[in-house]
């Protein structure tokens, strides 16, 4: 295999027809959702569905598919560096931009009975109860990451290795959830919950890269591609989780702005502020004050 360069980085390529089918039927029910809540604006729906939304789901699809096709998957058996980088495409990556995109949500806003009642019972069964328990999807990702880099999984090769694929797409979508999603689930953090999943999680990216750092060689992975694998891990794996807790916290403060605003708007004129802004508030506060100075 001729060597990994930047020109090979961007034109490598691997069809692989059992990822490229499903990506492709979920990114068609996906839009066919999205095309018929948009349809229904102003019966069932406040407002369209967000362009937003739509574009993360679809890259989140779009970095499963470079992720498995594209020159880290060619590389992946050659370089432990394609390797790591496949592997925080596929857990740190696409599955937060998966959960941005809020798909069982628009799976209800387009389901009509007796499918939304059936989604609806889904989400409130123990098992999903169970499954998106925070505890539960810490341990969870903690553990894949620990398990498929510090054991001999970091060299498994064909089924297994896909294998390994999904157990990182799964791991990652439900650590997820709980940390920037807003799912109609049981479990709902506050910002500081959601913060503290972020800390917790970060020891075992850590763990793994200074292991690799501090390693040789590795199977048919030479020395310094090790060192330089664990070095992804240590770095990328960091600067991803700090750029979602630096997104949060541009959420968080947003919305607590929004909550001031609608506050202050929703509190009586005084203090000479003009009566007109807030008007019937207003109304309202003179005529309890008149009523309380009658004997």
């Amino acid at each position: 295999m001729p060597p990994l360069t930047p020109s090979s980085a961007l034109t490598s390529w691997q069809f692989v027809p059992l990822v490229s089918g499903p990506l492709a039927v979920l990114a068609a029910c996906y839009l066919a959702a999205v095309t018929r809540v948009r349809g229904r604006r102003g019966r069932l729906t406040a407002r369209p569905w967000p362009g937003g939304r739509t574009a993360a789901f679809l890259a989140g699809l779009a970095v499963v598919a470079v992720a498995t096709q594209g020159s880290v998957a060619v590389y992946d058996d050659t370089l432990l560096s394609a390797h790591m980088v496949q592997h925080l495409l596929l857990i740190m990556v696409a599955p937060p931009l998966l959960v941005f995109g809020r798909p069982v949500t628009l799976l209800l806003h387009a389901a009509r009975n007796p499918w939304h009642t059936r989604v609806k019972r889904v989400l409130r069964s123990r098992v999903v109860t169970a499954l998106t328990w925070p505890p539960f999807v810490v341990a969870l990702y903690s553990a894949v990451v620990l398990g498929t880099h510090l054991t001999g999984l970091l060299t498994a090769r064909g089924a297994l290795h896909d294998a390994e694929h999904g157990a990182y797409l799964v791991a990652g979508y439900l650590y997820f959830l709980p940390v920037i999603g807003s799912e109609p689930l049981r479990w709902r953090l506050p910002a500081l919950g959601r913060y503290l999943l972020i800390v917790v999680a970060m020891p075992a990216d850590i763990i793994t890269g200074a292991v690799l750092m501090l390693h040789g060689r590795i199977g048919g992975y030479s020395a310094g591609d090790v060192r330089a694998g664990g070095l992804i891990m240590v770095a990328g794996g960091e600067l991803i989780m700090t750029a979602i807790a630096v997104a949060l916290a541009v959420v968080i403060v947003r919305d607590l702005d929004g909550t001031a605003r609608r506050a202050r708007r929703a509190r009586p004129a005084l203090s000479g502020a003009d009566p007109g802004a807030d008007l019937p508030a207003y109304n309202a506060y003179l005529a309890s004050l008149h009523r309380s100075r009658l004997p």
